[in-house]
């Protein structure tokens, strides 16, 4: 997962307690737009008024309030609530993880209006128009990049991280990618449980197949990831338990916890967080793109690829909903089929959800072997430690339990009581606005604290040596072989008519 390189000591110190880290803000922010959501389900409207960006010709267009009965407020009123309520949440749990206030605030500010322009940008009908919408805005051709808002938002980032160092440093109190994906994540549970009701064969299949294609890439990348590490590039157990963990399950959060479990010194897994982050920058520009590519008529093989493949919340999901928008652009445009939206960014959420939970339980077990086997991570025999379940609970993902909260809830309701699924299924789209909002954050602050430079001023070519050969070498492939494998010849649900 993204760390904010500006603030390593983030990353080494997981503050406790349920109101004092990004992870458990994560689940709160979440289940509150989650419950003004399901206000729908009693005929209350409480998130009419959250802007909602639409492709465009004519900008006066581009941004409405979502909801008719708040059309009076109009682009501007929309967009003021929508900062106003985004600033107070976020601020509020800047706050309580001690962060300064005017400092978040501010950097907040910039934050939300940068990804408002961006999202405004990359709904531009030339960009953005889907086949079928050529003639409703008056053009001739356009071409279908849905979702190009959140790249725009990541270049952006990455021109003022890597060009305009004093700019990037005052937004890096706000600019906390993890803390937004995982908000995005939550919220995104309502929308898949929901879904969920409508397909259940469907959705049944994604989720258990998700889970056997997680256990299968992990049981063979990190083996073969330490193995590297090694014997090919002679690192010491301390550094290479920590790097297979990384490049081979999820990135920062992964290192974090396979240090911990191991007792590796801080160092290790701050200097392998700048090279995950920047590979996770190259991989989200470069594989939506391959994926539409080379699967628009095997879209779920590209949506659980993006799981397997992406090492990041933040990055997985993002690509997985690019490939999502561009798999059903190409799919209309060629073959004339109406996919529905969000079901290869669900394949890419079962992957990378069940690889979060899967970050808790091989860190118990590397703490375990570390403690009963301590020659293998270079420790002499006699030397005590004992493992802390305590310690390694306290790395376990937190937002999972918001995500998985949100997908039940709907879930269990809908499948009880299918008189509220059309209601449930308005209030996930509101929600589901904030969520967008929360990923373009999400892609801007990527861009913010990716700073391919200092790489190098680290000297850091061993450990980019072993993610380049280990990331081209086998995870992109292993990773697309089981994505085939479990998900080959599913198809998403057509849009009726």
């Amino acid at each position: 997962m993204a760390v904010l390189a500006a603030e390593p000591h983030e990353l080494l110190v997981q503050k406790k307690g349920f109101l004092k880290n990004e992870d458990w803000w994560a689940v709160w922010l979440g289940l509150l737009i989650f419950s003004l959501g399901a206000g729908q389900i009693a005929g209350v409207d409480l998130l009419g008024w959250v802007a909602k960006f639409g492709v465009w010709s004519d900008v006066t267009k581009a941004v409405a309030p979502n909801s008719k009965a708040f059309a009076f407020l109009g682009a501007g009123g929309s967009l003021i609530l929508t900062y106003g309520f985004l600033l107070a949440l976020t601020t509020l749990g800047a706050w309580f993880m001690g962060n300064s206030v005017k400092r978040f605030a501010a950097g907040f500010t910039v934050l939300f209006w940068v990804t408002v322009a961006a999202n405004t940008l990359g709904n531009y009908a030339y960009l953005a128009a889907t086949p079928n919408t050529l003639e409703k805005f008056g053009i001739s051709w356009s071409l279908g990049l849905g979702e190009l808002g959140f790249v725009i938002a990541l270049a952006v980032g990455l021109i003022i991280g890597n060009f305009f160092p004093k700019a990037a440093a005052f937004l890096s109190v706000a600019a906390k990618p993890e803390w937004y994906i995982k908000t995005g994540i939550v919220i995104l549970g309502m929308t898949i449980g929901i879904k969920t009701v409508g397909a259940m064969g469907l959705a049944s299949t994604v989720i258990f197949r998700g889970i056997c294609a997680v256990i299968e890439a992990y049981l063979i990348y990190w083996p073969v990831v330490y193995i590297l590490s090694r014997k090919v590039f002679k690192f010491t157990p301390e550094w290479a338990a920590p790097m297979a963990s990384g490049i081979s399950i999820c990135g920062v959060a992964a290192a974090i916890a396979t240090g911990s479990a191991i007792r590796a010194r801080a160092i290790v897994p701050t200097i392998l967080s700048s090279v995950i982050i920047v590979f996770v920058a190259v991989e989200l520009l470069v594989l939506p793109w391959v994926a539409s590519t080379f699967f628009a008529d095997d879209p779920l093989v590209a949506g659980a690829w993006m799981g397997l493949a992406v090492k990041s919340d933040g990055g997985a999901i993002a690509s997985g909903a690019i490939t999502d928008s561009l798999i059903r652009a190409k799919a209309l445009a060629e073959y004339g089929i109406n996919y529905q939206e969000g079901w290869v960014l669900m394949a890419t959420t079962t992957a990378k959800v069940f690889i979060d939970v899967f970050i808790g339980i091989w860190a118990f077990v590397l703490a375990v072997v570390w403690s009963v086997f301590p020659v293998l991570f270079g420790r002499k025999k006699g030397e005590s430690y004992k493992v802390s379940v305590r310690e390694i609970g306290d790395r376990f993902p937190k937002f999972i339990l918001g995500f998985l909260a949100t997908f039940l809830i709907l879930f269990t309701w809908g499948l009880s009581d299918e008189s509220i699924v059309k209601a449930a299924t308005a209030g996930a789209g509101q929600a589901n606005l904030l969520r967008a909002i929360f990923f373009g954050l999400c892609f801007f602050s990527i861009g913010l604290i990716t700073d391919v430079r200092k790489l190098w001023a680290e000297g850091l070519g061993r450990i980019v040596g072993v993610y380049s050969i280990a990331l081209f070498g086998f995870i992109l492939w292993v990773g697309l072989g089981i994505s085939y494998l479990f998900y080959h010849g599913i198809l998403p649900p057509v849009v009726a008519g």
